[in-house]
């Protein structure tokens, strides 16, 4: 296995939605011991701390959007420590809520645009998060950045996105809350997607392959961004957006080995996390678990948890 350096970088996001929580985010994975698993595995880490975003003008009372100027200077601020941090080993991002990844695979995004690769994403997510501000009926940014990172118009106030993501580069597992106004922006997209339905139908290893095997034969990097609510809520409550129907845990674990065997991924999210609503624990630690999964823990290397 080759070994990384594996960049942690803590972004205490929380302006992405109404629902407080996702700032503790990054310290639970912490607690929950991501730095010492990935260096059992033979990988150097080093921790940038927590973050802060740019400042940022106050917000507008009677805006449609929550919390729309934070997350602006969270997005310039994610998408120059990203950039910087492509440049020196595997970035993690810490998360923070989903408005996170505006910034994340912008800033991974231009670093691809120097090296002359192209970028691809994979979106691991009950939600397609294509939203732009002029679509979503809630306000929450947290539904936007596919929209963002691709493209899509309508981001008044965010920084130009330089180097957007062509929509054939990005790839969905998971879905299975998909509003109308996404749905209808989806079916006239060339994004790749699976729902659920189509994992039960077909499984998980076919799509995850076949997108894989477009990023290696493209010599791409590989963004994953992984949302808590990939995850069933019965083995993954904390966060604030379940959904019944989610990814079991082998199906976690396993599209994580194989991205692993893989050797494709360059950077990666952890988001969603709200250690507010957690059991003991458990969420972050199955967080920490696929992490490590996606690094090179095999099946016979993982511990036994008792939450008891």
């Amino acid at each position: 296995m080759t070994s990384k350096n594996c960049i942690l970088i803590g972004a205490p996001v929380d302006s992405g939605k109404r629902r407080a929580g996702c700032l503790m985010g990054p310290d639970a994975f912490r607690t929950a011991g991501l730095a010492p698993a990935l260096e059992s595995l033979g990988h150097s880490t080093e921790d940038l701390g927590n973050i802060s975003p740019q400042n940022y003008e106050a917000e507008d009372p009677k805006g449609a959007i929550f919390a729309k100027n934070e997350t602006i200077g969270w997005t310039r601020s994610l998408a120059e420590v990203a950039e910087r941090a492509m440049e020196r080993g595997l970035p993690i991002f810490l998360g923070g809520d989903h408005s996170l990844s505006l910034g994340s695979v912008t800033g991974v995004a231009n670093y691809a645009a120097k090296a002359s690769r192209p970028l691809f994403v994979l979106w691991l997510d009950a939600h397609t998060d294509f939203h732009t501000p002029k679509t979503t009926d809630s306000g929450n940014l947290h539904g936007t950045p596919v929209g963002y990172f691709t493209g899509r118009e309508d981001f008044d106030g965010f920084p130009e996105v330089a180097n957007p993501v062509p929509q054939v580069n990005v790839c969905m597992i998971g879905l299975r809350s998909v509003d109308t106004p996404e749905r209808l922006a989806l079916e006239h997209s060339k994004i790749h997607r699976h729902d659920m339905r189509d994992i039960d139908e077909n499984g998980i290893v076919g799509p995850l392959n076949r997108f894989l095997e477009r990023v290696a034969a493209a010599n791409g990097l590989l963004h994953v961004s992984l949302d808590v609510d990939f995850l069933d809520p019965s083995v993954a409550p904390a966060v604030g957006t379940t959904v019944p129907g989610g990814a079991t845990v082998r199906e976690g674990h396993l599209v994580c080995e194989m991205l692993h065997d893989s050797g494709l991924m360059t950077s990666l999210d952890l988001v969603e996390l709200n250690p507010f609503l957690d059991e003991r624990g458990k969420t972050a630690h199955l967080m920490v678990d696929l992490c490590a999964s996606a690094l090179g823990r095999r099946v016979f290397d993982r511990p036994t948890r008792s939450y008891g």
